[in-house]
């Protein structure tokens, strides 16, 4: 019989770092804060990134078929916090972030680390996330710095 306390309590353990996912669909942009996604390969050059499958940014990847990483700095959590509402309370959550379209046309941070663009080559729909398969086709260093960690902010997403 599984444990529910041990298994949130060990799940949460699992080390994240947070994301601001850029999605869009025709001239409709979105963003939300990401934190279980990680490198899947090297050659081709391939990150997983999982979404929730209720949420209107799923069906904009669905739709468009590729997403942006913006990487936050250690020290972002209000734009991280930002990007965790859902876009039918809050309206444009990139009102007053400074952000540009990359070459897939989805949303970067300008006050990012730097990010990745993807072209999804895959996914896995499974339990109450989608598990994107993307593969990297543009990136960008905007400056050097440490990652913000879903740990650092206090928040938990797992379990």
């Amino acid at each position: 019989m599984l444990d529910e306390q041990a298994k949130t309590t060990i799940l949460r353990k699992i080390p994240h770092a947070l994301y601001i996912c850029g999605v869009k669909d025709g001239e409709e942009v979105n963003g939300f804060t990401a934190s279980w996604v990680m490198q899947a390969s090297f050659k081709p050059p391939l990150v997983v990134n999982c979404v929730k499958q209720d949420s209107k940014s799923h069906a904009m990847i669905e739709a468009s078929g590729v997403f942006s990483l913006s990487f936050l700095e250690d020290g972002q959590k209000e734009m991280a916090q930002k990007f965790f509402k859902p876009q039918r309370r809050v309206g444009n959550k990139f009102e007053d972030v400074e952000f540009y379209e990359g070459e897939t046309g989805c949303p970067i941070i300008s006050d990012s680390l730097g990010y990745v663009e993807c072209r999804v080559v895959g996914s896995v729909p499974q339990g109450d996330h989608t598990v994107f398969v993307g593969e990297v086709i543009a990136a960008g260093v905007h400056r050097d710095g440490e990652i913000l960690s879903l740990e650092s902010t206090g928040w938990n997403y797992g379990g």
